[in-house]
């Protein structure tokens, strides 16, 4: 985790030199760092998990212990390694490997199998180990799990990948899947919190609380509470297998240490020891066990055993005492090993909620960033392989339970194998998992969602595909709460979280994106030698007593661990020495270590605390240590106590002790790509955010080899003359996205009122801003034709209904356009030689791209499946969506022919017609400011450094671009004058040109369109279905029909909704208003079949009332199913 170098060397400023070199699209020797360091989170998390990660989880799942046929067996896993994707065994291939390209074609999954090893004893005895595979679980592409580690540029383009290929996604059933990171609370940290809902938890309960989330090394997650009480009681509560539990805190002291009343009486009230009323409640709690006839430690375990044991789960021969020490290492504070540390943290807790209750410390606020996390995709991906491991190991007790009966004899390791090979394997889980991104588990992961957990990774545009590795989602849970308190933006995540990169709407808020410098810390450090280097410091023990009064003196709390006191003298000595040993590397001491110290205040404010935390998962961000000259990684809880200056002139000499490494250090990945954010009003920086998402632009290389539903692809992409530095340090250039325009501001003709903007027909002609859409369909026979083995893809010779169209493999010829009603596919039954014709079903025109002719996972596949990738072009049409780079979107409104255009002196047109009633009410200076810097540009030949922060009140961007313009002979405020293209006078008013980078954006009006005549209508009620892709009806709704009665038009309101709808002639009986009971009379054999036959009402037996009227079919219906119930319904016809 080399960070040091990554952010000092960054470009000074863009050039245009990458398009010009002579080595221009030969590959490089290694891939870009800054771009593979988008996904590293995940990437990194990953191997962790698949490595330590695995092997911690096999140590820490506890053997199953179960009777079967009168014997005690126990099944226990010993070791499990996960391995490479390779073909399934007995598979006939060149190459073992398996590759994600090919997974992604054959629409399959990449996965490697897991194999464990298991032990298994009867009656104590070992018997031996089992090799046992457990099926296959995805693997993250880019891992070191996958086969693509390690390799070069040239390698990855020959297995049919990007040359940047990033990784961090998981392949399921051919589609990129990415597990979101979400916010979670810090782990192993203890948090004061107000619920008014706790109240009615029970009777005495109050509002107050500290929650804590333990959290294991190998990731397992409990959530704990303490619950305060009206009595002054304080009450435990926890969660196992999704359900409550309330324990009273003496059962949970007295059952962790065999101390005496008194002993436990001390160690709690330290610090507290002046507070009498603190005092009398640790009396009442230690008394209520006393109560209970519990004095001694084993009294204690017993008597909870016996009361927790039903719902344990476990082997009726355990006792009362092993059931209750299950209990204390499953479900309070897991993530200390020895009762003595959980006893001390609960002591801590204790005292922190006394404090809490009685107002003598402020609440921490859950939703800042200082109390948070981050869940990364490997956390996520061991949890729940932890989980599927035990739930394993209960599924072959059930076969043994099942199937044991009908075996003879005794155990040999042949029959558990069998029993083992009846059992369910991982491999639909994780799928499942992975592919809707819903959990499924008996636990919950101490997590508060079980849905929303993966997202598709589209490859709509680059920047959308980056965004989904940056993103951090505070989870689905909160999205629903009608408070807005969580969606705030809090000054405390300045640094970690973009504030403009949000979408705007539902998930404003909840979805974050971390700034371009913000890391996860993903390994984790054996921190065994720190509470020694910490004593040689000044630290006295925690069993010891410190020089001055426990009240005076700060608890020392090591990733949810009490250590011990620091006197407050010695505390600031002592995170200075250690941030010093952080950022030196010296001790053994993490660089990513986090050292808080929370200072006391004399008046209430946080809990004072000095806290070190190593644990992985939490988010840091580079910044320079000005004392020591060097960066620093400083942790989200730690920026609150530290004072960080961005300019150089903010620097205080005694009070600033960091600095940041650039201004812009705040903004994320997709942020930084806005020229001159700063001087845009913010929320058109939000829009642009989102904007630059929805671009039409370059997103991959491979397009022959890629095989997605749709693809957008600009034609001829352009770099842009003005852009920030970060544009090139992420080699933006590999994936542009949007044209050079020259954009005139001026208002003419009347067709560019809001937000529409003109454009010059022949730079249309010459192809500006064309663009085509790839779409693949993957044609699968067996699944079309079941059951059928002898059907493949083919044509009968001389078929006259193909007419050439179609090749003699039944596929159409590559590069032939295809038009609606066109042959697009056939296939024949090579028993009965009968062909079947599938026709092309779009109304507009495609050409064929390429064809792929896929198999299926094992090899076995027929010439059955296909590839079809068509290429539909797409020229910018009116009511198409445009934008620049400022959110500044227009809709093209027409296509304006040259010479009636308005032109420079030079003769020169624009490309576009910018109304400039766009720009007061938005205050985009950016885009004036980049119009003046891109005409400068294309002046000079340069490229200009658009960075935010780069120009001030003191150094004007005006006058720097102002006076380039000039020496190019221009006017100095980007003005010119232009004439008139329909009569050729010159313009009065001077109007603005200049060069902006505009993006098309993939909202077409041929995506939207909607028209219908006659067509489709529903079964049931017969009116018009909806839906563009059935060729539906418009719907006509409440508010459209209140504007047409407003406008007194009742007759066309009465066409739409009746005549157009379900209008129906029906019979109704005039004297007793039924619908239903009119009905023909029944003709005796003799009539003949002309004859007329009366309607007769059944009710009234008569058929002269009956009268023919119009209704709503729907009505109708209604009537019917009211009869159904009981109901009649009477109609008063006049």
């Amino acid at each position: 985790m080399d960070f040091s170098s990554k952010w000092t060397n960054l470009p000074p400023g863009p050039s245009l030199k990458n398009l010009t070199r002579d080595r221009f699209g030969v590959l490089k020797k290694e891939q870009q760092a800054a771009v593979q360091d988008l996904t590293r989170a995940h990437i990194e998390s990953f191997n962790e998990a698949v490595s330590d990660g695995l092997t911690r989880v096999v140590q820490s799942i506890p053997p199953l212990e179960f009777s079967c046929k009168n014997d005690r067996i126990s099944l226990a896993f010993v070791e499990a390694t996960l391995h490479s994707p390779v073909v399934a065994k007995g598979s006939i291939c060149s190459e073992m490997k398996v590759y994600p390209a090919e997974c992604r074609g054959r629409r399959s999954s990449y996965k490697g199998k897991l194999v464990a090893d298991v032990s298994w004893s009867v009656n104590g005895v070992p018997k031996g180990i089992i090799k046992q595979s457990l099926g296959n679980l995805p693997i993250m592409v880019k891992s070191k799990l996958c086969n693509l580690h390690g390799l070069s540029p040239q390698e990855l383009v020959e297995h049919h990948e990007e040359a940047e290929e990033m990784g961090g996604y998981f392949i399921v059933n051919g589609i990129e899947k990415v597990i979101r990171m979400l916010i979670m609370p810090r782990r192993n940290y203890p948090i004061a919190m107000s619920r008014p809902k706790w109240k009615g938890r029970g009777q005495g309960y109050t509002q107050y609380g500290i929650s804590m989330r333990c959290v294991k090394e190998e990731h397992t997650a409990v959530n704990m509470n303490l619950h305060y009480l009206d009595n002054g009681t304080v009450m435990l509560n926890f969660i196992y297998q999704k359900e409550l539990f309330f324990l009273p805190l003496g059962f949970a002291l007295k059952a962790l240490v065999d101390w005496s009343d008194v002993q436990i009486q001390q160690e709690l009230i330290k610090g507290l020891e002046e507070n009498s009323f603190f005092k009398s409640c640790v009396c009442e709690m230690l008394r209520m066990v006393m109560e209970e006839d519990c004095s001694t430690q084993s009294s204690i375990l017993s008597y909870l055993g016996e009361r927790f044991r039903v719902k344990l789960n476990l082997p009726e021969w355990y006792t009362h005492e092993q059931c209750a020490r299950f209990l204390i290492d499953e479900c309070i504070l897991i993530h200390l090993h020895s009762d003595i540390e959980k006893f001390y943290l609960l002591c801590l807790m204790t005292r922190k909620l006394f404090t809490f209750a009685k107002e003598g410390c402020l609440e921490e606020n859950p939703d800042s960033i200082m109390c948070q996390e981050v869940l990364t995709p490997g956390q996520l991906y061991l949890m729940f392989l932890k989980e599927r491991l035990t739930a394993w190991l209960v599924s072959a007790k059930l076969t043994f339970d099942k199937r044991s009966i009908r075996l003879k004899g005794k155990w040999t390791a042949e029959t558990v194998m069998k029993l083992f090979n009846m059992t369910s394997d991982l491999t639909k889980a994780f799928e499942y998992l992975l592919a809707t991104g819903n959990l499924n588990s008996k636990t919950g992961l101490g997590m508060l969602q079980n849905t929303g957990l993966c997202v598709v990774a589209d490859k709509l545009n680059f920047i959308r595909y980056l965004s989904h590795f940056r993103c951090v989602h505070r989870g689905a849970a909160f999205a629903k709460m009608r408070t807005t308190s969580v969606r705030k933006l809090l000054p405390e995540s300045w640094g970690f979280l973009c504030p403009v990169h949000t979408p705007d709407g539902e998930p404003c808020g909840l979805m974050n994106h971390m700034t371009a410098s913000c890391e996860i810390v993903s390994q984790s450090l054996s921190t065994v030698s720190l509470p020694a280097l910490l004593c040689s410091l000044g630290v006295t023990p925690v069993d010891g007593t410190p020089g001055q009064a426990f009240s005076d003196c700060y608890p020392v709390i090591l990733d949810g661990a009490m250590v011990g006191w620091v006197e407050p003298d010695l505390a600031q000595v002592v995170v200075d020495s250690i941030r010093r040993f952080k950022v030196l590397r010296e001790k053994k001491i993490p660089p990513w270590a986090e050292v808080v110290l929370v200072p006391k205040t004399g008046k209430a404010s946080l809990y004072p605390g000095l806290y070190l935390f190593t644990t992985p998962c939490r988010m840091v961000r580079p910044v320079r240590n000005l004392s020591l000259g060097e960066q620093e990684l400083i942790g989200t809880f730690e920026q609150l106590y530290i004072n960080v200056g961005i300019m150089e002139d903010e620097v205080e000499p005694g009070v600033t002790t960091h600095q940041e490494l650039f201004p812009h250090s705040m903004l994320s990945v997709v942020a930084n790509f806005i020229p001159y954010s700063d001087h845009n009003q913010s929320p058109r920086n939000m829009y642009q955010c989102q904007m630059g998402k929805q671009t039409m632009g370059f997103p991959l290389h491979s397009f022959m080899d890629r095989s997605d539903n749709k693809l957008y692809r600009l034609q001829t992409p352009q770099s842009p003359l003005v852009r920030p530095s970060m544009y090139d340090r992420y080699d933006l250039d590999n994936y542009p996205s949007g044209t050079n325009a020259i954009v005139a501001v001026i208002s003419y003709t009347g067709y560019d009122m809001e937000d529409a903007m003109i454009v010059n027909k022949s730079s249309w002609e010459r192809g500006f801003a064309h663009g085509s859409i790839y779409k693949t369909e993957l044609v699968d026979l067996a699944e079309k034709v079941r059951g059928e083995d002898a059907i493949v893809f083919g044509t009968k010779p001389g078929d006259p209904k193909v007419m050439d169209r179609l090749d003699s493999d039944g596929l159409p010829h590559i590069g032939s356009t295809l038009h609606y009603g066109d042959p697009f596919y056939s296939y024949i039954n090579l028993n009965t030689g009968q062909t079947f014709i599938f026709y092309y079903k779009s109304q507009e025109s495609c050409v064929v791209d390429n064809i792929k002719i896929c198999s299926n996972d094992s090899g076995t596949g027929r010439f059955k499946r296909v590839c079809i990738t068509v290429r539909i072009p797409r020229n910018p049409t009116i009511g198409d969506k445009f934008a620049s780079r400022h959110g500044q979107k227009g809709i093209l409104s027409r296509l304006w022919p040259a010479e009636d255009m308005p032109f420079t002196e030079s003769g020169m047109c624009p490309d576009i017609l910018f109304n400039p009633h766009g720009f007061p009410s938005r205050m985009t200076i950016g885009m004036l400011i980049e119009s003046m810097a891109g005409k400068s540009g294309a002046l000079h030949g340069l490229s200009h450094d658009a960075t935010p922060f780069r120009f001030s009140e003191e150094a004007s961007a005006l006058e720097y671009f102002g006076k380039m313009l000039q020496a190019g002979g221009y006017n100095y405020y980007g003005t010119e004058r232009l004439y008139s293209g329909i009569s050729g006078q010159e313009l009065e008013a001077d109007i603005f040109i200049g060069v902006v980078y505009y993006q098309r954006l993939r909202h077409m009006v041929s995506d939207k369109f909607q028209v219908r005549t006659t067509g489709a209508r529903d079964k049931v009620t017969n009116q018009p279905v909806g839906g563009r892709n059935v060729q539906g009806g418009i719907r006509f709704g409440e508010m459209e029909r209140d504007a047409l009665l407003a406008h007194g038009s009742s007759f066309l309101l009465h066409d739409r909704l009746f005549n157009c709808s379900d209008r129906s002639v029906t019979q109704v009986c005039v004297d007793c208003g039924s619908l239903l009971s009119p009905l023909l009379e029944k003709p005796p054999p003799y009539w003949s079949s002309l004859k007329h036959r009366k309607t007769v009402c059944l009710l009234c037996g008569k058929s002269d009332a009956i009268d023919s009227i119009s209704v709503p079919y729907v009505f109708r219906y209604f009537v019917a199913e009211l009869a159904a119930m009981n109901i009649k319904v009477k109609l008063q016809v006049k």
